[in-house]
């Protein structure tokens, strides 16, 4: 089965020095390194340090090792990805409009949510097709490229439109329409939107996918509580991208 994955692992610095490369521990481990070995290329420290802070990060539960001794991300995360989930609320809220906008669509559905100069997929469905774009949950990627991205970083703001859509702008060959979803206060606080191959998406995925991205974006606002104003705007973008 042919599909598309999309995935970015990048080392960030907060000044914390075994936290920064505990951290690239976990990030190498993420992108497939399970080996002592190809732990200490993949994150470019030294053998010593690799093995010292695999080994706590085990005993923390955040790594474990599988039957051939490989490390592998621990069911620690599992429980801690949860409890972030259901704090934030907006994960949970999510499901059932991603299922939705994925069966509507008939392409992959993603919401993201921004994280400093990043993106973060907090929930995503894949699409039934064969060829299809994949953005696992925890996928880190730029903030300003893409659909969401560009979302995220308030491209929007301003502007009678209500949904983005790029073209091979991340990744060749991919193209994606979001729309930004609005906390109680109006900012934007997520993005939702659908992804998929230009083969199937065309170049122009907002005509074929705008409204129902939009129509998601809404009914996600309202399950988290909409902000005054913006289901009428809405309305009114509607309309005017019918009549383009």
């Amino acid at each position: 089965m042919m599909g598309r994955r999309s995935c970015l692992v990048e080392h960030r610095v907060s000044g914390v020095g075994v936290l920064d490369k505990s951290m690239a521990v976990l990030a190498a481990v993420e992108a497939g390194a399970g080996s002592l070995a190809e732990l200490v290329v993949a994150t470019g420290l030294s053998r010593a340090t690799t093995h010292r802070l695999a080994v706590a990060l085990e005993s923390h539960g955040m790594l474990r090792r599988d039957a051939s001794g490989r490390f592998v991300l621990g069911w620690r995360l599992v429980g801690l990805g949860r409890s972030a989930a259901e704090g934030q609320g907006l994960v949970s809220a999510a499901a059932p409009v991603l299922r939705g906008l994925r069966d509507a669509t008939g392409e992959s559905a993603q919401l993201y949510v921004p994280d400093g100069d990043h993106r973060i997929c907090v929930a995503s469905l894949e699409s039934p097709h064969g060829l299809r774009t994949i953005v696992d949950v925890g996928a880190v990627l730029p903030i300003g490229v893409g659909s969401a991205g560009r979302v995220l970083l308030g491209e929007l703001e301003g502007s009678r439109r209500e949904w983005l859509e790029s073209v091979g702008q991340r990744e060749a060959g991919v193209a994606s329409v979001s729309a930004p979803v609005h906390g109680p206060d109006g900012t934007v606080v997520a993005a939702i939107g659908v992804s998929g191959p230009i083969e199937r998406t065309t170049r122009q995925p907002g005509r074929r996918y705008g409204d129902a991205v939009a129509e998601a974006a809404t009914a996600l606002e309202a399950a988290v509580g909409l902000p005054p104003g913006a289901a009428p705007r809405r309305a009114r973008a509607r309309r005017d991208g019918a009549a383009r």
